[in-house]
């Protein structure tokens, strides 16, 4: 794998989790903790290799609509896990952003986000964007309507509208769109995830379901990725 050819952003649609639980006979939630070391394994690939940007799809909008303990499960076991973890991040020297909606997620995973992030506030290194409670559209939407209010009261004109200007009232603003955009599981679909952002993204599907996801899967991942072109619409 050639280091000076690696993506500034990596995406990841990390699914799977449950299914995995059902193939080992565990309970669902069980999948989403087996998915933590996968995490872990890819923020220390992406340090080493020197990514700038690694942003992950933990809880989308939709998400909401599963059972209610899953649910309730997942929001402390992000409480957890951010505990025990933010220690190991501030020694990569990882940023750590949200993007999504946080007002709908509860008062104690909120905070331990919001304590995270100002934990690793100063680190210089790789940033981890978390998608929590994020939805492509909603977002598109919450920017549209941002755009709108601006127009009203005159701090942008309708003619001054350009991608640009959209870009900068979207959650993602100041961070580069993904080069690359990883879903495991077998699924090949965006679900909702950056739509906006990933319009040139080079997409990479594989059957591994998340908590399998390794390291060594990841950088086979970047080896197809340095294989392709990127035209951008061009020749």
């Amino acid at each position: 794998m050639i280091r000076e050819d690696v993506p500034r952003h990596i995406a990841i649609i990390m699914d799977g989790n449950g299914r995995w639980a059902k193939r080992q006979g565990k309970p669902r939630l069980a999948g989403h903790k087996a998915g933590v070391a996968a995490v872990r394994e890819a923020i220390g690939a992406c340090v080493e290799l020197e990514v700038d940007y690694l942003t992950i799809y933990s809880f989308s909008s939709e998400n909401w609509s599963r059972p209610r303990d899953e649910v309730r499960g997942i929001m402390s076991l992000f409480v957890e896990v951010l505990a025990k973890e933010v220690r190991e991040l501030n020694e990569q020297n990882v940023r750590v952003q949200i993007i999504g909606d946080m007002s709908a997620v509860p008062v104690k995973t909120r905070r331990a986000f919001n304590d995270c992030c100002a934990s690793t506030a100063q680190n210089t290194g790789l940033t981890l964007v978390v998608a929590l409670n994020y939805g492509g559209r909603g977002d598109i939407v919450a920017a549209v309507r941002r755009c709108m209010e601006d127009s009203v009261s005159g701090n942008m004109k309708p003619a001054s509208l350009n991608q640009e200007a959209f870009a900068a009232r979207l959650s993602t603003a100041g961070i580069p769109d993904p080069d690359l955009l990883i879903r495991t599981s077998g699924e090949q679909r965006l679900s909702n995830f950056l739509l906006w952002e990933a319009a040139y993204a080079e997409l990479y599907f594989t059957d591994e379901l998340w908590p399998d996801f390794s390291r060594e899967s990841l950088l086979q991942a970047l080896v197809e990725y340095q294989g392709r072109s990127r035209r951008y619409g061009g020749v």
